[in-house]
């Protein structure tokens, strides 16, 4: 069973950054892929970035290719996005994500999911 706690988010002008942290409660955080998602009101979940259990590789939605990076450390079990050049269109509420298949994760979402953290870009 793996616990994942996201913290990071609030309230930031468009243009600006913000960075997401996921922390992990599983010793063994280097055999999961971990991965973010997002769930703006009134529409669906969807995928935003993921990266292999190594940090070797990572993947990202089109829509945040070039402004988001996300990044691990696996001596402290954590899972980070650093979000860049915010739009208001990034408001949502992000979601850390771990599986230990990647392509789990890049198909719709893996096994554990944490809580969530409020992002609100304003105009």
């Amino acid at each position: 069973q793996v616990q994942l706690v996201e913290s990071g988010g609030g309230l930031v002008q468009a243009g600006g950054s913000l960075r997401l942290s996921c922390a992990a409660s599983e010793g063994t955080f280097n055999s999961y892929a971990m991965g973010w998602f997002r769930q703006a009101p009134g529409k669906e979940r969807e995928f935003v970035a993921t990266i292999t259990r190594s940090g070797d590789t990572t993947y990202y939605a089109d829509s945040v290719k070039g402004r988001f990076t996300i990044s691990r450390d696996n001596s402290l079990n954590t899972v980070s996005l650093q979000m860049n050049s915010l739009k208001p269109e990034d408001t949502a509420v992000y979601y850390c994500n771990a599986d230990s298949r990647l392509r789990q994760i890049r198909e719709g979402g893996g096994h554990y999911w944490g809580q969530g953290t409020q992002v609100t870009v304003s105009s």
